[in-house]
């Protein structure tokens, strides 16, 4: 017996290591330090999206970045005048994905600019970035619990166990560039944030 409980408390330990080197290597964990100032503030309306990592990093997202049908790309969002990325809360990591906008149900593409659809990147589960794309299923999931989310009807939850879809932050077009047109349409992160 003793024996057995000290080969469950090494696995526990090694399953937390084995998370933590895994949480150390997520972007937005590096940077969401949950500050006070501009950096911490929510998106405003107006604001442009950067991409939070690749080869365009810290660049505006233009319409023409975003591959048609997906995957989805995380971003934060910028303010236009000062220049300041909103990356000091993890609960403004943006995820942006582009459809066809008659693919859209009416509600989405309402929300969509140039058929640029934006959502929190946080689960509504755990609070995991939804990170990962399923080619043949074109959906959002999260890699932590494997809930999944249709990016083309709302981010509504199609499997896993997320309790309610993804926030969308509503879009317009300023030229080629989304910019926000208002905040989230629901509470971001899971019921314990």
């Amino acid at each position: 017996m003793e024996e057995e409980r000290g080969s469950s408390f090494g696995c526990k330990l090694a399953r937390r290591s084995m998370l933590g080197a895994c949480l150390g290597m997520v972007p937005w964990l590096a940077h969401a330090d949950e500050t006070s100032g501009p950096a911490a503030s929510p998106p405003q309306v107006g604001d442009r999206l950067v991409f939070l990592t690749g080869e365009k990093k810290g660049q505006v997202v233009r319409v023409d970045d975003l591959p048609l049908g997906g995957p989805q790309v995380q971003a934060y969002p910028q303010d236009p005048k000062t220049g300041v990325v909103r990356d000091g809360s993890r609960l403004n990591l943006i995820i942006l994905a582009r459809f066809a906008p008659e693919d859209l149900s009416e509600e989405t593409r309402a929300r969509s600019a140039h058929g640029v659809v934006a959502y929190s990147g946080v689960c509504t589960h755990q609070g995991c970035p939804v990170n990962m794309w399923s080619n043949e299923l074109h959906v959002l999931f999260c890699s932590c619990h494997g809930s999944m989310y249709d990016p083309k009807n709302g981010a509504q939850v199609v499997g896993g166990p997320a309790p309610r879809p993804l926030p969308s932050l509503p879009l317009k077009a300023n030229s080629d560039i989304p910019v926000v047109a208002a905040g989230f349409t629901a509470r971001v992160g899971p019921e314990r944030y």
